[in-house]
């Protein structure tokens, strides 16, 4: 490849995308990645690794970590999926992206192998991932899983911890159709004899995670018990949430840079595996902890979760796109002073709009949208579906333009809300000029 665009465009153009093509190129199995690494060294067993999976939170918590860890002087891979502005945000070392001859390269180099095996689109940057945290020497990469967890491409490391957010209702066609099948599914992340953390304590699918640990030989917590949290509100630059652990006198208040509310959701899980990361001999002080906490977005670079755009009037965004996503978004919107609320949403075809639409307020003015890529809904369906169900607005077909609409018609009083899809939020991102 003479040049990273080449790679870049490569790699789309070449192999399956789940982003782009739906399960069709989602590979059930474990067979290619176990290849490709085979090929590549095994990559994945020259370094420690944290592995997350979960329904929602796992992206936020998988920055927590990373943020943490390089504050405490580790140099730390980071691993996530799937990127909103640029290929590489996938793969960071201390918050900084792979470079771009570090992709060119791998392509560069692999691409007969790529040719032989034919991988998906997320086999290949996990593999590229694991290699080039292998070649940089990394003292711990966190790994957050793309889809699922048992034959998820990521599962083919033994972590020194396994991290499971929560479970719910997404990519059923894939997981399963009730909850203890999504939870069997990121079950899979369990590995022999290493300590899995689940976040939250659900009565419906505790019983999978607890036989699962027990088959296993894995020590199981459920961060949710071990932790209560209370909200203090937020200001224009943190949210306030103060933490008791079960059993201690005093609670600690923390300030976060990720405004939503649902991190009060996450953050017992973070501090649970902090607890289990000083066990393993990890040396990570409360000081570290609170100063990473405080600025997770300027040192890993995460975006599109609750994060303000601009302002006058205010717009904001929000990745989370099924039911539980936006459960946790509506309550944010709630908590935000506005007199009216403009929405801007877009979705994917995959997305279950009988548990979508009936959750959005009725007394919202909606613009409609879709991104270019065969997944997405058209925006004029998506309309005509909300019309059906009470929901007032038009289908601006396009991102930018259904922004525009919506900023034209806002008061400086009033919130613009944009999300439904992570690739909604990518393109407003890009709309308004956001990098990464």
């Amino acid at each position: 490849m003479a040049s990273y665009q080449e790679a870049v465009d490569y790699l789309y153009a070449r192999l399956p995308m789940f982003t782009r093509d739906g399960v069709s190129a989602f590979k059930k199995d474990l067979t290619n990645t176990l290849q490709l690494c085979e090929a590549l060294g095994n990559p994945q067993r020259q370094f420690r690794s944290i592995h997350i999976a979960g329904t929602n939170g796992k992206g936020s918590t998988s920055h927590m970590l990373a943020a943490i860890l390089q504050a405490a002087g580790y140099r730390t891979g980071l691993y996530t999926s799937p990127h909103l502005l640029d290929f590489r945000e996938r793969i960071r070392i201390d918050g900084a992206l792979i470079p771009k001859k570090s992709v060119t390269a791998f392509v560069s180099r692999h691409r007969s192998l790529i040719e032989s095996i034919q991988p998906s689109f997320f086999e290949v940057t996990v593999a590229m991932a694991f290699d080039y945290f292998s070649r940089e020497k990394v003292d711990i990469a966190v790994i957050e899983t793309g889809l699922g967890g048992r034959l998820d491409s990521t599962n083919v490391i033994i972590p020194l911890l396994s991290l499971i957010t929560n479970i719910g209702y997404d990519h059923t066609h894939m997981l399963g159709n009730t909850l203890q099948e999504i939870a069997n599914e990121k079950a899979g992340i369990i590995k022999p004899e290493v300590p899995v953390i689940v976040g939250e304590w659900q009565p419906e699918v505790s019983g999978v995670f607890e036989r699962v640990a027990k088959e296993r030989g894995s020590h199981l917590v459920y961060a949710s018990q071990e932790w209560q949290v209370r909200n203090h509100g937020r200001d224009e630059d943190y949210q306030y949430l103060e933490t008791n652990q079960r059993g201690a006198a005093n609670g600690v208040l923390y300030m976060l840079d990720l405004k939503g509310g649902y991190q009060a959701k996450n953050l017992p899980a973070v501090l649970t595996a902090v607890e289990a990361l000083r066990l393993k001999g990890f040396s990570i002080d409360e000081a570290q902890v609170r100063q990473a906490l405080k600025q997770v977005q300027q040192t890993t670079g995460l975006m599109g979760r609750w994060q303000t755009l601009s302002l006058d009037p205010l717009v904001i965004c929000d990745t989370g796109h099924n039911a539980d996503g936006w459960r946790e978004v509506l309550a944010n919107i709630a908590a935000t002073p506005h007199r009216e609320l403009h929405m801007v949403i877009g979705v994917m075809r995959d997305k279950d709009l009988d548990k979508m639409l009936p959750l959005l307020p009725k007394n919202a003015h909606y613009y409609f949208c879709e991104v270019a890529m065969p997944r997405a809904l058209p925006a004029g369906e998506l309309c005509t579906a909300a019309n059906r169900r009470g929901l007032e607005g038009a289908a601006w077909g396009d991102v930018s333009n259904a922004i525009q609409a919506a900023q034209q018609r806002a008061a400086m009083d009033d919130l613009i809300f944009i999300g439904g899809s992570t690739f909604i939020v990518a393109d407003a991102l890009a709309a308004l000029g956001f990098k990464s």
